[in-house]
């Protein structure tokens, strides 16, 4: 990820700036250069080695021997593994020399109020520089999914067989079957990694000018006081002021330097990175309903085989299902915007867990079904097959029943859902920042216009101003002409 331009809030366009915050960001940008050399170095390397190879294919599927060419793809690539562990080697060296670079800006400042006549003065924007971007995008994404199912049913199964034989080998083979339509352990993960790394760098041909530069004379000479006052220039003394005009172009002369314009860039740099587990784990146990079982046939069995109510009725089965999932969300998310302010967007994640929606022991109960009714004794009474085909009936009833009841179970489950900042958010972000590019009016000041008001210029606006007939001279300070008394005079940038 490229490194930000470097930015000192407290140079606003018009104040009074010191050499000193100048040099500090003209010595971070020189140690910018560095890193940005070595990563151009790299992506061009890159970008040669995409292009080889794509020429590399063409040529084999025009039948052309590509091999002199395979072994200059494998020099690009070692050279871009050397280029890639300079860069990283570069850029972790320029951080450490930043940082004290930038302990030297503060977010919070205090400067003497500016000179300038805002009243007078206009700011005018005019295409001095030129627009360009250069942009690197990273993304990787990775979706998993795993799932099994274990069915775990023979022992249950012949358990609550064994436990309602009393009502006859057809109701018992229902029964069982319909514990081991009950019986069943699910599992699933899934697993959806994404990481999205953006770096746009900008410049804007716009640049900022103060278009008429109209210095308050008397604003200035309050400014100058502040700033030096072991060299006050003394107002109440024109023959004072008229030795500061004499003392011009002198090399101990000292100045204000203003920021007369700029011109401007921008940057973007964010990095999202999002982790999404769900694991769902499912298990309908029938342990405790195969002892119910026993004592309520036993005790109500004529009532059950006569209203119909042979079984586990619906109660039972949502007793029995028992659904543990868990959801882990994890989002890390990193945006530097410099000149603009870019619209950030939330994106709804829900928390939701899927179960299987196939159960194998279904299978298992359709067989023995069907072994029960090829098995059943064909020399049985009219009454006997009547009360057998009811009993029979009731069973399968019964096993579709809890079969539709365990299918309904194992739906999916929506808990809510919660609001995250994701790689959709992040490409929202940069959409919204290209767009304010491409309208222009934004960016902070990467190339500065100063203009210097030295101590004799002072004097000599002075004079201008309150004694403009008697101490007129030929231009000012700022290469103005007396304004005819007005309190104010001009400048060019």
């Amino acid at each position: 990820m490229s490194l930000t331009i470097p930015y000192d809030p407290s140079l606003v366009l018009g104040n009074i700036v010191t050499q000193a915050k100048l040099d500090n960001l003209i010595a971070m940008s020189a140690v910018q250069a560095s890193v940005d050399a070595a990563e151009d170095k790299l992506n061009s390397y890159i970008s040669l080695k995409r292009s080889v190879d794509m020429t590399i294919q063409e040529l084999m599927d025009m039948d052309i021997d590509p091999e002199d060419l395979i072994k200059e793809s494998i020099d690009i690539g070692a050279q871009i593994k050397d280029a890639a562990v300079e860069f990283a080697k570069i850029k972790l060296s320029a951080e450490k020399q930043k940082q004290p670079l930038k302990a030297k800006i503060q977010s919070i400042s205090q400067n003497v109020e500016s000179p300038i006549d805002y009243n007078k003065s206009k700011i005018i924007s005019i295409p001095l520089s030129s627009d360009s971007l250069q942009m690197n995008c990273q993304y990787f994404s990775v979706d998993e999914n795993a799932e099994d199912s274990n069915s775990h049913v023979s022992s249950i199964a012949s358990f609550v067989g064994d436990s309602v034989d009393v009502l006859g080998d057809r109701a018992s083979a229902s029964a069982k079957a319909s514990a081991q339509s009950q019986v069943s352990s699910q599992q699933s993960r899934h697993s959806i990694a994404g990481t999205l790394v953006i770096s746009i760098t900008c410049t804007h041909k716009q640049a900022a000018l103060f278009a008429p530069f109209i210095i308050d004379v008397d604003k200035a000479i309050r400014s100058w006081n502040k700033l030096f006052p072991d060299s006050m220039i003394k107002t109440n003394s024109v023959s004072s002021m008229l030795q500061i005009q004499a003392e011009s172009n002198t090399k101990a002369e000292e100045s204000l330097t203003l920021l007369s314009g700029a011109t401007y860039g921008s940057c973007f740099i964010g990095m999202v990175h999002v982790l999404n587990v769900t694991d769902s784990k499912s298990s309908e146990a029938m342990y405790s309903i195969a002892e119910s079982l026993k004592g309520s046939f036993e005790v109500g069995g004529w009532f059950a085989d006569e209203t119909g109510s042979f079984g586990v009725d619906s109660s039972f089965s949502n007793d029995a299902k028992n659904l543990l999932s868990a959801q882990n969300i994890s989002t890390h998310c990193t945006l530097t915007s410099l000149g603009s302010i870019p619209s950030i967007k939330s994106n709804q994640v829900k928390m939701a867990v899927k179960s299987f929606s196939d159960i194998d022991p279904g299978k298992t109960m359709e067989k023995l079904a069907a072994l029960q009714n090829s098995t059943a004794s064909a020399g049985d009474s009219i009454a006997n097959s009547a009360q057998a085909a009811k009993a029979g009936q009731q069973s399968n009833m019964m096993a579709g029943q809890q079969i539709k009841s365990v299918l309904s179970g194992l739906s999916d489950i929506d808990d809510g859902s919660n609001k995250i900042v994701d790689v959709n958010s992040l490409m929202t972000a940069m959409e919204d920042y290209t767009e304010k590019c491409l309208a222009g009016n934004i960016g902070i000041p990467i190339n500065f216009y100063t203009k210097e008001i030295t101590k004799s210029e002072l004097a000599q606006m002075w004079l201008a101003k309150y004694y403009p007939n008697k101490y007129n001279q030929a231009g000012s300070g700022d290469d103005s002409t007396p304004n005819n008394g007005n309190n104010s005079q001009e400048a060019n940038p």
